[in-house]
């Protein structure tokens, strides 16, 4: 028969198939035999022991659901046979009752020390032993089913990194699970907190939000999730997530208790800046990206225009970079970037706030948009004349000598400049303008600063016809040679003769090598037209 109220459980706390099997451990046989016929008639399976030791034999083969044991036994008393079944494994789960003829107090204390859950006294009254052992089978199935619930609890817990508190206002005491003590770094003896003991934990800069929520909920608002800094007694710091909420309030709205979970969200968190970091900044140099740096210029712009303000967007291309790469190698060339970010940055006037990873963006920046091409934005300017002074300091910074991987070097800028409202209403005009205004400084023979003016669209825009008209001339054979003869000066007769390449240009005519000689470089078309002559 199963004891009532439901499903029977092992001392392991696994569901019972069969009845439940009681120990009987006593060395009087006329004990047992009363013992085993009043339990057997209860339904109940019966194992018996005729001492301390015996029953420990039987219990190491396998436990018993629960343990009727006498006091006074030979070869091991009930005291010590109890003592040593709790430090079997799952022994410490096995309700044990003592049966006793003594009825001295200091016996039952004895048998509560040692582990006991129960006693009886002899003589036993036989009508009551069958419903006192069925409630003591009940009574332990509640409580496996508890321990193992907590267990699984503890264990989601921490495999999710989350935990929970109870606080009782009244008593002002915070009670921590151990997956929440865990997160908040308290290792040792652990005791209740109060509530400044847990704000203490708090990163200082998130504590006044922190203290605003607990505010706003104890005086009548809803629950609240926030999520914060804590910083953990060994100075580690971890994101959390606080859910909280109250169970109870006094007649006035107050609250009395509330409970809460904490989650530790700091994987999460450090995976978000890794993202935010891929997605706006420079993986080499730390500095923002194009797309960071658009939307920083955006909203520089939009101060600007409110207080009537300038907007400077400086192009930074160092001059021969390819050369670095080509002789010392890929290593010195980012070496190399790395250097010049951080010249750029500290050439800056001291309230300029360069934007890294993990910065908010300010009003002034540098990025990096690939290669050896820098960009910087100047933002609450008065005019052309202060970014012409930050460029200069720019282009002093980079003219200086570097060493590196033992060698020295000389690396110099050329720098293009637009200004906003003036050469741009917008990023990409600014930026495409900016861009223009350094090829005019490279072209002005590199190491110096240009600013943009329209003309000098119109000649990219000239340039870029050429080009056009260049690829179509090798096709058209639009080229003819005109041969300079070389003189003897000892005879004066023709001992050679020089060829001239010239352009039968469609409109213009015949087109002299200085006007399109440079423009076939930049376009790779001096070796067909080479191969041509």
């Amino acid at each position: 028969m199963l004891p009532p109220g439901g499903t029977a459980r092992s001392a392991q706390g696994a569901p019972m198939t069969s009845a439940a099997r009681i120990l009987v451990v006593d060395d009087d046989a006329a004990s047992r035999l009363l013992v085993r016929a009043t339990l057997r008639r209860a339904g109940l399976e019966v194992l018996e022991a005729a001492d301390g030791a015996k029953a420990l034999e039987q219990m190491q083969a396998t436990l018993p659901d629960l343990v009727l044991m006498d006091v006074s036994m030979p070869v091991m008393d009930g005291f010590r046979a109890c003592e040593e079944l709790r430090k079997l494994p799952g022994g410490s789960r096995v309700p044990v009752v003592m049966m006793t003829g003594l009825d001295d107090t200091k016996s039952i204390e004895r048998a509560f020390e040692v582990g006991a859950s129960d006693f009886l006294t002899k003589p036993i009254h036989w009508a009551l032993l069958a419903h006192r052992v069925r409630y003591m089978l009940r009574a332990s199935s509640a409580i496996n089913d508890i321990e193992q619930h907590r267990r699984r609890l503890s264990n989601a817990q921490r495999i999710g990194d989350m935990g929970d508190w109870a606080w009782d206002v009244a008593q002002d005491r915070i009670t921590p699970s151990d997956q929440a003590w865990r997160i908040l770094g308290v290792d040792g003896v652990r005791a209740a907190l109060s509530v400044a003991g847990l704000l203490a934990c708090v990163h200082r800069d998130d504590e006044p939000g922190v203290r605003e929520a607990f505010a706003r909920v104890m005086t009548g608002g809803g629950s609240f999730a926030i999520e914060h800094r804590i910083v953990q007694p060994g100075g580690d710091t971890r994101h959390v997530h606080q859910q909280v909420e109250v169970l109870e309030r006094d007649a006035q709205g107050l609250a009395l208790h509330l409970v809460g979970a904490v989650h530790d969200v700091t994987r999460r968190k450090d995976a978000e800046d890794q993202i935010r970091r891929l997605a706006y900044f420079d993986a080499l140099t730390g500095l923002p990206n194009r797309l960071m740096f658009t939307e920083q210029l955006f909203k520089v712009i939009a101060n600007a225009d409110r207080r009537r303000e300038h907007v400077a967007v400086l192009f930074v291309d160092l001059d021969h970079f390819k050369r670095v790469n080509d002789t010392l190698g890929h290593s010195a060339g980012d070496e190399l970037l790395k250097l010049v970010s951080t010249r750029l940055a500290h050439s800056l006037r001291p309230l300029d706030a360069v934007s890294r990873a993990g910065a908010e963006p300010g009003a002034h920046s540098i990025a990096r948009l690939g290669g050896d091409e820098f960009i910087v934005m100047l933002g609450e300017l008065h005019g052309p004349m202060e970014a012409a002074q930050v460029a200069s300091r720019l282009v002093a910074a980079l003219a200086q000598p570097v060493t590196i991987q033992g060698t020295e070097l000389f690396v110099s800028a050329s720098i293009g400049v637009a200004m906003y409202p003036v050469d741009g209403m917008d990023i990409d005009t600014l930026l495409k303008n900016a861009d223009t205004a350094m090829y005019r400084a490279k072209e002005a023979g590199r190491g110096g600063v240009q600013f943009y003016d329209a003309s000098m669209n119109e000649r990219s825009l000239e340039r870029l016809a050429m080009e056009a008209l260049l690829r179509r001339a090798l096709e058209r054979d639009e080229f003819v040679l005109h041969y300079q003869p070389r003189l003897s000066m000892a005879n004066g007769r023709i001992v050679g003769a020089e060829a001239l390449i010239r352009w039968k240009h469609p409109q213009r005519g015949l087109v002299s090598p200085g006007e399109f000689i440079g423009v076939a470089e930049e376009a790779s078309l001096i070796i067909p037209i080479g191969n041509w002559v």
